[in-house]
């Protein structure tokens, strides 16, 4: 009764990841029909290239400072949100309303808004003394991407972390109430350990969003100025599509599933370890 579920699971998954590990190992391109076999060069041009290191550097600093940004976030909204009594599923409705918009209209939202010309966030910002075209300096247009994407996704792990508040047994909160302690209290001691699964799946979501992130950078600046926004996914898709080396493009796409791989599996772990 599993086959056919199994036969779609080869066909649609494990067959494509074993058919880019092949031509890995070829120096795959449109214009050859019978591409050479190069064995391991393509991987030791990948890891040669500045340009690879530079692009994860640049996820790095996009998946810490913006994954920082929401968590904080989603978790001040959720905390909000529990103590709200009327209007609470309004509310989140309303709060939710990013989450329904694709990558491609949010990328194209915060273009217009910080458009110099028209933009009305632009216009705030020269009112406090910036002139400078946001997407057009290296030293904000990442910033500018990063915050497009914790606008968009922070009400996901608010959703996630206030069902985690929701489900959690309220009698240890009630008994620490009568004890005596504080708020911060029962967040360290009572709130967090109980809810700490919840968190850490909406975490492991927008880890695995992240890395292949691609949506929002390729409707506003393309990997510029300057690569300041070459992030690893656009910099793959570049190599793919720009420069059509599809050897070395599966060879940056393994990296990425393989790093996607080692997080998903830590933050198995980490739940694992927490429900023991």
């Amino acid at each position: 009764m599993l086959l056919p579920s199994m036969v779609v699971l080869i066909i649609i998954s494990i067959f494509p990841i074993l058919y880019m590990l092949y031509i890995s190992f070829f120096n795959y391109s449109i214009s050859f029909d019978s591409p050479p076999f190069y064995f391991f060069k393509n991987w030791g041009k990948v890891f040669k290239n500045v340009d690879f290191w530079k692009s994860w550097y640049r996820t790095m600093i996009f998946y810490i400072s913006g994954l920082s940004l929401e968590i904080i976030l989603g978790v001040v909204f959720s905390l909000i949100l529990f103590q709200i009594t009327s209007f609470k599923n309004a509310i989140l409705t309303l709060l939710m309303l990013p989450v329904f918009v694709a990558p491609i209209v949010a990328g194209l939202l915060g273009r217009y808004l910080l458009n110099s010309t028209y933009g009305f966030y632009a216009w705030l910002l020269q009112n406090m003394g910036y002139y400078s075209e946001v997407f057009g300096n290296p030293k904000t247009a990442l910033l500018a991407i990063i915050l497009i994407d914790v606008w968009e996704w922070t009400p996901l792990i608010t959703l996630i972390f206030f069902s985690g508040l929701q489900s959690m047994d309220t009698q240890p909160l009630e008994a620490s109430t009568i004890d005596g302690a504080r708020y911060f209290q029962k967040l360290r001691y009572i709130i967090f350990p109980l809810c700490s699964r919840s968190l850490l799946v909406a975490i492991m979501i927008r880890s695995m969003d992240i890395i292949r992130y691609i949506d929002t950078i390729s409707i506003i600046t393309k990997g510029g100025p300057a690569d300041s926004t070459k992030i690893a996914g656009w910099h793959l898709y570049e190599v793919a599509f720009r420069f059509q080396d599809f050897g070395q493009s599966a060879v940056m796409a393994i990296v990425m599933l393989f790093i996607t791989i080692i997080l998903g599996k830590l933050f198995v772990n980490l739940m694992d370890k927490d429900e023991d």
